[in-house]
């Protein structure tokens, strides 16, 4: 194929794969015009309103990782992070220090790995040299911790004016950009076609690049539906969108400075959070909350239940749920949240593979050859913006991307979904996907009624349970407002709400519900 006959390429999505990849096809391309990337949100938005986990205040940027597939390929994307024209300049090298809950063993193995690669510039650190910091005075209120390590190579990153720089390469090398929110993707007899955007405007292209990270399944679900390809088949198998929830603390320039001048680095504390320090353009500390992870289902129509990210604006964190992560923060740092209260909440919602790997293939069916799926960020996945995108090049040619890739990246097995993972913290540290608890959304709902939410074990003050035979289309509150159960799951508890009349094609509530009052959440 001559260079000005490659196939025209639609990318869904502007987050990191779709980012990185737009940037990688635009030098491979004689004709960039030839690659469209579409994404809903402006980039001129405010920070706060872009609804995606690769636009954020900041993002860690490290090589530590027990598989050395991963460690290889952070090493890869760490350079451009230093010395490439695009992203240069949004990396702050501030180190990081990991100090594994008791009995972890994540720190002892990065070492390891870093001495098979041939170099350790890691040392030891005690909580002693930490709590040095007004940051971290008491930290874990004196609990016993594993061993810590520092590593002065890593850092965090400004994602969002990264990301737009990034791409802003890509653009000025000549692809196309359209701002619109993709309602659906379009089924032809030759695959997938394009895609339809809210506004009805229709976007084709000979290859599609679905980079949609926590959205993936909403837009690829009609489609598995369409084809009749099974549950046990469908990308619903192969990622859970997944939210965690992040606290951001102003300070004063005064304060902000001080940390700047004491050096603090990022401080991963196992099991519990992250902390990433403030700059003074932003005067923010934000700490990650490891632990308190949430889903959110949806019914299509055919009936199978998927996950996907609320409707919601992010910042809009139910009571409760804020209430149970300040007390992870609080544990991890007794001391800082007592004398700081946060100034905003955000729930970023990420694509999570079983394994932790990418999910970087094409779709199996032979009526889907053409689309490319590009997600499994996993929450670990934005420092390889720089070189993300040029698996994905090599996946769309048909290419290999190395034996070792292509076994960790390919559309999994039962069985293989049931091996690995650990990758973001190790073994040690990961989380149990069991527990996360489910956030029913009030999507499309006004202001006055609060999201519900359901503990990992599917309890809400009663039992949870699909309910076969008649459905129910909502519930209808006493002051007339209706929340649609298509965004719910069945809950068993109270009898404040009434039903409305049954409808088919959604879940069914069991015949009470818990009226919950404007800014509070129940489990």
């Amino acid at each position: 194929m001559s260079p000005n006959s490659k196939p025209t390429v639609l990318i869904v999505g502007a987050g990191t794969f779709g980012t990185s990849t737009a940037y990688h096809l635009s030098h491979q391309y004689k004709d960039p015009s030839r690659i469209t990337i579409i994404d809903r949100w402006d980039p001129k938005a405010p920070l706060q309103d872009k609804q995606a986990a690769a636009i954020d205040t900041n993002r860690i940027i490290r090589t530590d990782y027990e598989s050395s597939m991963y460690c290889d390929l952070a090493n890869e994307a760490i350079h451009p992070w230093f010395w490439n024209i695009a992203v240069q300049g949004h990396f702050h090298k501030t180190g990081w220090v990991v100090l594994d809950k008791k009995g972890g063993d994540f720190g002892e193995k990065v070492r390891k790995t870093f001495v098979e690669r041939g170099g350790d510039y890691t040392r030891d650190v005690d909580r002693e040299e930490l709590e040095k910091s007004e940051v971290l005075k008491g930290l874990c209120g004196g609990a016993e911790m594993g061993r810590g390590y520092f590593n002065p190579e890593a850092g965090w990153c400004d994602a969002e004016r990264a990301t737009m720089s990034f791409l802003k390469v890509a653009l000025n090398n000549g692809v196309q950009r359209v701002t619109g929110e993709v309602s659906e993707l379009l089924l032809s007899k030759s695959g997938v076609s394009g895609v339809r955007t809210k506004d009805g405007k229709t976007y084709t292209a000979d290859k599609i690049v679905l980079a949609a990270g926590a959205w993936t399944s909403s837009l690829l679900s009609p489609i598995e539906d369409a084809l009749d390809i099974p549950p046990k088949d469908s990308i619903e198998t192969q990622i859970t969108a997944v939210g965690r929830l992040s606290a951001y603390y102003t300070l004063s320039e005064s304060e902000t400075q001080n940390i700047i001048d004491s050096k603090m680095p990022i401080v991963v504390i196992g099991g519990l959070v992250d902390i990433i320090p403030p700059s003074q353009p932003n005067r923010t500390v934000k700490i990650n909350d490891l632990r308190t992870e949430v889903v959110h289902t949806v019914t299509t129509k055919s009936g199978r239940r998927i996950t996907a990210p609320t409707q919601n604006h992010q910042s809009a964190v139910p009571e409760k749920l804020r209430a149970e992560s300040a007390q992870v923060m609080q544990k991890a740092m007794p001391h800082f949240t007592s004398t700081h209260t946060p100034s905003r909440w955000r729930i970023c919602f990420d694509a999570v593979t079983p394994t932790e790997d990418w999910l970087l293939t094409a779709h199996p069916h032979p009526s889907l050859s053409n689309l490319t799926i590009a997600t499994g960020g996993s929450f670990h996945s934005y420092k390889f913006l720089p070189v993300a995108g040029k698996y994905v090049a090599k996946v769309l040619r048909g290419e290999s991307c190395g034996a070792e890739k292509d076994e960790a990246w390919k559309w999994k097995s039962g069985e293989e979904l049931g091996m690995g993972g650990g990758l973001e913290f190790g073994r040690s540290g990961r989380g149990d996907a069991g527990g996360r608890r489910e956030i029913l959304g009030t999507d499309g709902v006004g202001d006055g009624v609060a999201d519900l939410l359901l503990d990992g074990a599917g309890l809400l003050l009663g039992d949870i349970s699909r309910l076969e035979g008649d459905h129910a289309a909502g519930v209808e509150l006493e002051d007339g407002t209706t929340i649609g159960v298509e965004e719910t799951a069945g809950v068993d508890t109270g009898d404040d709400a009434k039903l409305k009349q049954p409808r088919s094609d959604v879940m069914k509530l069991s015949e009470r519900v818990t009226v919950l009052p404007a800014g509070s959440a129940l489990w």
